[in-house]
């Protein structure tokens, strides 16, 4: 260790797609076994909640903000660069020169935590053709003719007695006629 106490500071390290949880692991797993956890402070991977509705089911996942990277609150050191650059998974740090990675600033460090909370993906347009599900319209097709993602509504036209009539659903009660 040596005889100066740097300060701590947020580093992005860049993974394969798909390795970031492996990587996270084997960070933390890694720092404990060589005795690091006072260099590696933190291992973090921005996510966020999404609300998908498709086909009329609503289902939370977790997504990642960032796919492929992994943020770690470090002391940069050879020490710890090495331990984190060998581990399978890593490519390197984010930063012109992989020897001397960029630490981020505190406004990259705010972006980067603020919690984005949850956000609605949809598969529905408007124009799409749409089956009515879970109402006493069930059966009945329209076309999507406005969508309010906030209320969680969508306006469809359907095909009533030979007139086309808005009627405004849940997004949960239509799903795209294929």
């Amino acid at each position: 260790m040596s005889d100066q106490a740097p300060k701590p500071e947020w580093y992005v390290i860049h993974t394969y797609s798909g390795y970031e949880n492996k990587v996270a692991q084997s960070i933390v797993k890694k720092a404990e076994n060589q005795q690091l956890t006072e260099k590696i402070l933190e291992v973090q991977i921005p996510t966020e909640q999404v609300r998908e509705i498709t086909d009329g089911k609503e289902k939370d996942i977790t997504r990642k903000i960032f796919p492929g990277y992994v943020l770690v609150h470090m002391i940069h050191d050879d020490e710890v660069a090495y331990l984190i650059r060998s581990i399978r998974g890593v490519t390197g740090f984010l930063g012109a020169d992989p020897n001397q990675p960029i630490p981020l600033s505190p406004s990259e460090i705010a972006a980067m935590g603020v919690d984005l909370g949850t956000t609605i993906e949809i598969n529905l347009s408007i124009g799409d053709s749409v089956r009515i599900v879970g109402t006493a319209m069930d059966g009945f097709t329209g076309v999507v003719r406005s969508i309010d993602v906030e209320e969680g509504t969508c306006e469809v036209l359907v095909s009533m007695f030979g007139q086309q009539t808005p009627t405004k659903f849940a997004l949960t009660e239509v799903a795209r006629d294929n």
